[in-house]
């Protein structure tokens, strides 16, 4: 079953208690999928365990990788936005409950930190505490009374669908769609950091491109044939380009736990919980295929120089 911490009761008071997601709310990022970085890194072999883990459901899944990866919560991209409001509803007297689908432990770690949640609700090893689970064990908890709610995607919805009070923190564009075809309004959204084309770019580093500016370097010194030459030569730039920002960005991934506590790199996109690592997975495959395609239309020395470099 899932488990209710208690931590220092907040005052008496008439308000309705506010339940907090914390993946994607809370935190900007998805602490399963930071963990999961974390592992990789600091114990891989841990890794080959995970096919069979999962195969014991989520929230067994989940407890494993809890139990073998402890975040720093101190470092978390937290959406300073949002905790900022919860720390003025705290102070209000208002009970403040963090609900999620992440490990309890980890939850419990967090709220620990932050020090103003009454209590927190959070998957177990046998309950994945989402969706209609988590409103079932909210409404449990509540005696079936109004509570407040506060989520970023989908799995959000049941909840969000019979909240007294709809508030949501950097909104899925799902979500949005989801709730604007229910007529769910939020009476408040607390935006931060999120995704955009510029923050894609800041990951890809596309600056550090200069660097294969060289690639040009001898067909300007042969002097003729350029114009024949130089479609071939904007080519190999770019998948020279692309490959590059691919190692960047598994870079980044891999090293998001110590970025946090680096005081430049705390505010790469990764780090910051701007972009999600999701998004960089899907970047780096992206990005690797169209370098090789690419280098595939070019003489057959080039695809072993792309692998090399």
């Amino acid at each position: 079953m899932s488990q209710v911490v208690s931590l220092p009761e907040a005052p008496a008071t008439a308000l309705r208690p506010l339940c907090v997601d914390l993946d994607g709310t809370l935190v900007k990022s998805d602490t399963l999928v930071d963990s999961l970085l974390v592992l990789a890194r600091t114990h891989p072999a841990w890794l080959f365990a995970l096919p069979g883990r999962i195969l014991h459901g989520k929230a067994a899944f989940k407890e494993f990788v809890t139990s073998h990866v402890s975040l720093d919560v101190a470092h978390l991209p937290y959406n300073r936005t949002l905790l900022q409001f919860l720390h003025e509803e705290r102070a209000r007297g208002r009970a403040l409950y963090l609900v999620t689908g992440a490990d309890v432990r980890l939850a419990q770690r967090v709220a620990a930190h932050l020090g103003i949640f009454t209590g927190v609700l959070g998957s177990d090893g046998q309950v994945n505490l989402t969706g209609t689970r988590k409103l079932d064990r909210v409404r449990s908890q509540f005696g079936g009374g109004e509570y407040g709610y506060i989520g970023n995607d989908t799995p959000d919805l049941p909840m969000l669908a019979h909240a007294a009070e709809i508030m949501v923190a950097n909104p899925s564009l799902r979500l949005r769609l989801r709730m604007r075809l229910r007529g769910i309004r939020p009476a408040r959204t607390f935006d931060e950091g999120a995704g955009s084309l510029r923050t894609a770019l800041r990951a890809m580093r596309v600056h550090q491109w200069a660097k294969n500016l060289l690639i040009f370097l001898p067909l300007l010194l042969a002097h003729v044939g350029v114009a024949k030459r130089l479609p071939s030569a904007l080519l190999a730039f770019f998948c020279f380009g692309l490959t590059a920002s691919s190692a960047y960005i598994i870079n980044d991934l891999f090293d998001i736990e110590a970025d946090r506590h680096h005081p430049q790199k705390l505010v790469r996109p990764f780090a910051a919980g701007d972009l999600p690592a999701i998004a960089g997975f899907f970047m780096v495959a992206v990005f690797l295929t169209l370098a090789f395609l690419g280098a595939r239309l070019l003489p057959v020395a080039f695809s072993g120089w792309l692998l090399f470099y």
